[in-house]
C-alpha cells in the first residue's frame, strides 16, 4: 500500500511508478474460488514502461474468470489531482479530479450505454492521465485491446483498480491466455507521454494506412434523414463548380429502406443508390456511404430472415438492445448482429464487397459500431468476449471493403485499434457556441491519436446557421480553427449550393488537410502549434466571453500571416502579442522562419 499523503504535502507524479510496478497482478474468478486453489497463475514482467503477461490454468477444472487485477492501491496524490480519462466508446470522456471525476461531454458509459459498474467506484476505460498539483503527469493505459477491455475504477478515498474485464469467460485446464499490455509512465510533458503510449499501441496494433486524408462533403448536418437524391445532386453540382477539392460525396443515412437492409433504397432514392454512386464517379468524385453494419431494426429483412445471426438473450432469442443498453436513436429498438457468427461474417464481407465493387463506394462511414460490442447478451462463440466479437466483425467488413477507406463512428475506442483507417473522436457537431466548446475540448484531448492510431475525424465543418441553430461569425471562426487544429479529416456539413462566398472562402482555407494535429501547451487549449515545412502554424483560441490579447512564443524569428484574414502581421521574434481576439473566436497564425 502506498504511503499516505499528509495535508499540504507535495507529491510529484513519478512517486506512483514504484508502487504500480511492485503490485502483483491477481485473478478474480466468477464464482469467488481462490485462484491458487484453482491452479490459476499469472506470469508477467516489465520491459521499460510496459508490462505484459499471461494467465495459466494449471488445475484440473475449467474456471470462469471474472477479471484480472493488474493494479490495486491508493495512489500517493491529493484529492485535487487533475484527471483525464477515456471512455469505452467515443461519446464518453472524463475529466475533473481524482476525488471528483466527471463526464466531459453529455454521454457517459454508465448512463448512456448502461455499462455494468462496480458499486462505489467511478469507472473509466483504457486510459487514465493524472496531473498532481506538485507537477508532472502519470499515465496509465492499456497498450493493446485484442480480447479484454481495461477498466480503471476510482474510489472516493483515491484508491484505484486497473482490471481487465474477462467477462466470466472459461479457461480450460492446461490453457493459457495472453493478457493485454499495460503501460505506466510518469513525466513532465503530457504530449510526450501520450506519444510514448502511441508507440506501444502501434507496436501491438499497427495503424491501417491509407494513401491520403479524406476531404469531402456530408449530407447529414443539413438534410439529416430527410435527404433526397435531388439534394445530393444539387450539392454535387456546387462541389464541382465551387470547391472540387472535396473529393468524397458522403450519403449519410436516409438512403436505405430499413436499418439493416443497406442494399435496398428508400422512397427518396427511387432511382437507386447504385445509380447515384455511378453518377458521382462519372463526375470525377468518389461516392461515400454511411452504413451501420452491426445493427438492424425488427422490420428489416435481415432480422426476419436470419434471427440466429443476432446477439441473443438467455432464452436464445435476439436481444433487444434497449433492455441492456441504449436502444438506438432512430427506428429503434435495434438488435445487434453477432460478429462471432460465421453467417454474419459472410454477410458483412459480401455486403461491403458489393458496395465497393458493384456500387463503386470508396469510403464507408460505419456508425453505431458500439452495438457490435454490446454487453449483456450471448454470442455464437460462447468463449468470445465482446471485444473479440466486434473485432471479428470488423475483420469481415475490411475484407469486403478492400481498398476503401473505413471510418469508425459511435465506436468502441480501444477495440477499434487496427480495425479502422479513421475515427470520429467527438460528439455530433451543432451550430451553437456551447456545442463548439464541448466538441473542441473533446477533440483536443484526443489530438495525440491523429496519425498514430488512426486519422482523426473532428466531425463536419458547419459554417452557417441551419434549422434554428445559430452562431456568430466569430464562433464559426473558432469552429474553423478547431477543424484546422485537428490535423485530421475535413468534411463540409453545409448546403454548398447556398453557402455564401465568404464562408466558402473559409472552407477553402481548410484544404487540403494538413495531417498534423496541433500540440497544445496545456489542457487549457488556448494555444496549439503544429510544425509546417519551413515554419509553424499556431492555433489560438479565445474561450472567454470578452476579447483577449493572447501571446505566442516564437523559438526563432518569423514572418507571421493571419490565415483567416490574409493579413501580413510582419516579422517578429520572441514573444508576439496578437491583436485583440474577439470573444468566442479563433485564429490561425502561419509563421515562416526567417
Amino acid at each position: 500500500m502506498a504511503k499516505s499523503v499528509q495535508e499540504g504535502q507535495a507529491v510529484s507524479a513519478g512517486e506512483a511508478i514504484g508502487l504500480i510496478r511492485s503490485c502483483r497482478p491477481r485473478v478474480r474468478t466468477a464464482d469467488g474460488t481462490a485462484a491458487e486453489s484453482a491452479g490459476l497463475g499469472i506470469e508477467g514482467s516489465w520491459q521499460g514502461s510496459s508490462w505484459s503477461g499471461r494467465l495459466r490454468n494449471a488445475g484440473s477444472s475449467t474456471v470462469r474468470i471474472k477479471e484480472i487485477v493488474l493494479f490495486a492501491g491508493r495512489l500517493p496524490y491529493p484529492p485535487e489531482t487533475g484527471l483525464y480519462a477515456e471512455g469505452f466508446q467515443k461519446l464518453s470522456q472524463y475529466c475533473g479530479t481524482l476525488a471528483a471525476p466527471t463526464c466531459l461531454g453529455t454521454y457517459s458509459d454508465r448512463d448512456h450505454c448502461r455499462l455494468p459498474q462496480t458499486p462505489g467506484a467511478f469507472t473509466v476505460y483504457n486510459l487514465l492521465l493524472l496531473s498532481p498539483p506538485a507537477g508532472g503527469f502519470l499515465l496509465m493505459a492499456a497498450a493493446s485491446c485484442r480480447r479484454f477491455s481495461a477498466e480503471f475504477r476510482i474510489f472516493p478515498d483515491q484508491r484505484v483498480e486497473v482490471v481487465l474485464d474477462a467477462e466470466s469467460r472459461p479457461i480450460p485446464p492446461g490453457a493459457q491466455w495472453d493478457l493485454e499490455e499495460f503501460f505506466a509512465q510518469a513525466g513532465a510533458d503530457r504530449e510526450d507521454l501520450l506519444g510514448a503510449l502511441a508507440e506501444r499501441i502501434q507496436h501491438n496494433h499497427p495503424r491501417l494506412s491509407y494513401p491520403r486524408i479524406p476531404a469531402g462533403w456530408c449530407s447529414w448536418y443539413h438534410y439529416y434523414a430527410d435527404v433526397t437524391e435531388a439534394d445530393i445532386l444539387a450539392n454535387l453540382d456546387a462541389i464541382s463548380a465551387r470547391i472540387p477539392a472535396l473529393k468524397y460525396v458522403q450519403i449519410d443515412d436516409g438512403f436505405q429502406a430499413r436499418m439493416g437492409d443497406w442494399l435496398t433504397p428508400g422512397t427518396a432514392f427511387s432511382g437507386g443508390v447504385q445509380r447515384l454512386c455511378e453518377e458521382i464517379r462519372a463526375r470525377g468524385f468518389e461516392p461515400a456511404l454511411w452504413v451501420a453494419p452491426f445493427i438492424a431494426e425488427e422490420d428489416s429483412a435481415v432480422f426476419r430472415e436470419h434471427p440466429d445471426w443476432f446477439i441473443s438473450d438467455d432464452s436464445g432469442k435476439p436481444l433487444r438492445s434497449d433492455l441492456v443498453s441504449n436502444g438506438g436513436w432512430r427506428r429503434a429498438p435495434w438488435y445487434a448482429l453477432d460478429g462471432t457468427h460465421p453467417g454474419v461474417q459472410d454477410h458483412f464481407e459480401a455486403l461491403f464487397r458489393s458496395l465497393r465493387t458493384d456500387w463503386g463506394c470508396s469510403y464507408f462511414k460505419l456508425d453505431a459500431n458500439f452495438w457490435g460490442a454490446l454487453h449483456g447478451g450471448r454470442f455464437h462463440d460462447p468463449e468470445a468476449t465482446r471485444v473479440e466479437a466486434y473485432r471479428r466483425g470488423m475483420e469481415a467488413v475490411l475484407r469486403g471493403a478492400g481498398d476503401a477507406f473505413v471510418l469508425g463512428c459511435n465506436a468502441p475506442m480501444w477495440p477499434s485499434l487496427g480495425r479502422v483507417h479513421g475515427m470520429r473522436v467527438t460528439d455530433d457537431i451543432g451550430r451553437r457556441w456551447r456545442n463548439f466548446q464541448q466538441i473542441a475540448r473533446e477533440l483536443f484531448h484526443r489530438n495525440w491519436q491523429n496519425g498514430r492510431l488512426w486519422m482523426n475525424d473532428p466531425d463536419c465543418a458547419c459554417l452557417v446557421d441551419c434549422r434554428n441553430q445559430q452562431a456568430t461569425p466569430d464562433e464559426y471562426r473558432f469552429h474553423a480553427t478547431m477543424i484546422y487544429a485537428s490535423g485530421g479529416m475535413i468534411l463540409s456539413g453545409d448546403n454548398l449550393a447556398a453557402l455564401p462566398e465568404e464562408r466558402m472562402q473559409l472552407l477553402r482555407k481548410l484544404l487540403p488537410p494538413t495531417g498534423q494535429a496541433a500540440r497544445f501547451e496545456d489542457a487549457s487549449f488556448r494555444v496549439g502549434a503544429a510544425d509546417r515545412p519551413g515554419g509553424r502554424a499556431y492555433c489560438v483560441f479565445n474561450w472567454e466571453d470578452a476579447a483577449v490579447e493572447p501571446e505566442i512564443r516564437l523559438p526563432r524569428p518569423a514572418r507571421i500571416r493571419d490565415l483567416w484574414t490574409d493579413t501580413d502581421l510582419g516579422a517578429h521574434e520572441g514573444v508576439f502579442r496578437l491583436p485583440p481576439l474577439p470573444a468566442h473566436s479563433g485564429a490561425v497564425l502561419e509563421c515562416t522562419w526567417l
